[in-house]
C-alpha cells in the first residue's frame, strides 16, 4: 500500500498545469473557509446570542444552499462553462468574508455573509470535479479525485487548527487573511486556469430525462443518509468539545480528520474504485456509527477515537459514492456532481435542524450532551441499513449494462508508474 501511495506521489510531476492548479486551490479554498466556518455555531450562539434552535436552523439552510445548490451549480458548468462559473463562485465567496470582517462591528451580517459564502460553494464545487474528471482517463478517476479530495480535506484540517489560536482573541484578523486568500485564488482561477474545450451538449427533452432518472440512483439515496449521519460530527463537535475541553482541542481534532482523509484515501483510491458498492455502505456506516457512539463517552481518548472511526468511513464511502454515479452518467460530469450535492444538501439540511433540536433537549438535563452523541448514532446505524437495502435492491435495476471504469487499465497504468 505504501509503496502504491510513493509511486502515486512520484507522478505528481507528470500531472497537467490545470490539475495542479486546481489540486492548488482546492487546499487554498477550504483552508480559508474553514478558518471561520467550523467556528460559526458558536459565534451564532455566543456573539448573536441565538438560541441553539435558531443557530440549528440557520446552520441547516446555509448547509443546504451550499449543498443542495451544486444540482443549480452543475447546470450552470455543464453550460456555461467551468472555468468561468468557478471564477464567480470565488468572486462571491470573497464577498462574502468580507462580509464576515464588517459583521465584528455589525454582528447580523454575519448570516447574509454565511448564505453568500454557502451559494458559492455550490457554484464552485461541481465545476472544480467536473474540471478534474475531463482533464484525465476515466481509468485514473478514482486517483485525480481523491488527490483532489485530499487536498481539500488538507486544507480543511490546517484552517481550524491555525485560526484556533487567533479566532477568539482578533476574529477581524482572521476574517480579513481569509478574504485576502480568497481573492487571490480567483485571480488564479483568472489568469492561470486554461477554459475548457466545449462539450457537446444533448437534447433538452434527452437532458432533463437523464437528470431526472440520476435522482433515484442508490448513490444518491447513500449520500443523502451519509451525509446525515456525518454532519452530526461536523455541526455540533465543537459546542462539544470546546465545552468540555478547548477550542484548540478542537482544532486539533479536525486536524486529525482532515489529515487521515489526506494520507488513507489516495493510497486506497484503486482498492476503494474495486471494492462492491454494498460493502462500502456496509463498512461506512458501521465507521460512522461506532465513532459518534465513541464521542459520546466524554473521554478525550474516546473522542480521539471516535473522530478516527468518522474520518475512515468518511475516507470509503465519499469516494466511493462519486465513482459509483460517475457510471451512470460518464459524460456529464457536472449534472453528476450537482445532484450529489443536492443529495448531501437534503442530508445536511436535515442533520443540522435535528441536532439542533436534538442537542437543545438532551443538554437541558446532566450529562446530557452524551446522550445526544448516543442519538446520532442510533440514527446513523438505522440509515446504514435502509442504504444498504437500497443499493443491495435497486443497483442491479439500474447499473449501466457495461462498467465505465476499466479496472484492467487502472492496474496496467500504476504497474508501469512503478517500474
Amino acid at each position: 500500500m505504501l509503496n502504491d501511495a510513493l509511486a502515486r506521489l512520484r507522478r505528481i510531476n507528470e500531472l497537467s498545469p490545470a490539475f495542479r492548479l486546481l489540486v492548488a486551490a482546492s487546499f487554498l479554498i477550504p483552508l480559508a473557509g474553514f478558518m471561520v466556518m467550523p467556528f460559526m455555531s458558536f459565534f451564532l450562539h455566543n456573539r448573536m446570542k441565538m438560541d441553539l434552535e435558531v443557530v440549528g436552523l440557520v446552520i441547516a439552510v446555509a448547509s443546504f444552499v451550499q449543498m443542495s445548490g451544486g444540482v443549480v451549480g452543475g447546470y450552470v458548468a455543464d453550460h456555461f462553462g467551468l472555468k468561468r462559473t468557478m471564477v464567480l463562485a470565488l468572486m462571491i465567496r470573497t464577498v462574502s468574508f468580507l462580509l464576515f470582517v464588517v459583521s465584528i462591528a455589525v454582528p447580523a451580517l454575519s448570516i447574509p455573509a454565511l448564505m453568500l459564502s454557502a451559494a458559492g460553494v455550490a457554484l464552485y464545487l461541481p465545476a472544480n470535479k467536473a474540471y478534474v474528471v475531463r482533464d484525465c482517463a476515466p481509468d485514473r478517476r478514482p486517483l485525480f479525485l481523491s488527490l483532489n479530495n485530499a487536498a481539500l480535506n488538507s486544507g480543511m484540517a490546517l484552517g481550524p487548527l491555525v485560526a484556533g489560536l487567533f479566532i477568539m482573541r482578533a476574529p477581524m484578523a482572521v476574517f480579513a487573511v481569509a478574504s485576502g486568500i480568497f481573492a487571490a485564488v480567483t485571480l488564479m482561477h483568472v489568469r492561470s486556469l486554461p477554459a475548457e474545450a466545449e462539450i457537446q451538449r444533448p437534447e433538452g427533452r434527452q437532458e432533463r430525462a437523464g437528470a431526472v432518472k440520476l435522482l433515484f440512483i442508490p448513490p444518491v439515496v447513500t449520500a443523502v443518509l451519509g451525509f446525515y449521519a456525518y454532519m452530526f460530527f461536523q455541526n455540533y463537535l465543537s459546542l462539544y468539545v470546546v465545552a468540555h475541553y478547548s477550542s484548540t482541542v478542537f482544532s486539533l481534532l479536525l486536524m486529525v480528520n482532515g489529515l487521515l482523509v489526506v494520507v488513507v484515501q489516495p493510497a486506497l483510491a484503486k482498492r476503494i474504485n474495486t471494492l462492491g458498492f454494498p460493502a462500502a455502505v456496509a463498512v461506512s456506516f458501521a465507521l460512522f456509527a461506532g465513532g459518534l457512539l465513541l464521542i459520546g463517552w466524554a473521554d478525550l481518548v474516546a473522542v480521539v477515537t471516535g473522530v478516527v472511526l468518522i474520518s475512515l468511513g468518511e475516507v470509503v464511502l465519499f469516494l466511493k459514492n462519486e465513482l459509483e454515479a460517475l457510471r451512470y452518467s460518464p459524460d456529464r460530469p457536472g449534472a453528476v456532481f450537482g445532484i450529489q450535492r443536492l443529495a448531501t444538501g437534503i442530508g445536511a439540511f436535515a442533520s443540522a435542524w435535528a441536532g439542533g433540536w436534538f442537542y437543545q433537549r438532551a443538554t437541558d438535563s446532566p450529562d446530557g450532551d452524551s446522550r445526544f452523541w448516543f442519538y446520532c448514532a442510533l440514527q446513523a446505524a438505522i440509515g446504514g441499513l435502509i442504504a444498504l437495502a437500497v443499493s443491495l435492491l435497486l443497483r442491479r435495476d439500474t447499473m449501466p449494462a457495461a462498467e465505465e471504469i476499466a479496472v484492467g487499465a487502472d492496474e496496467a497504468v500504476e504497474e508501469e508508474a512503478t517500474r
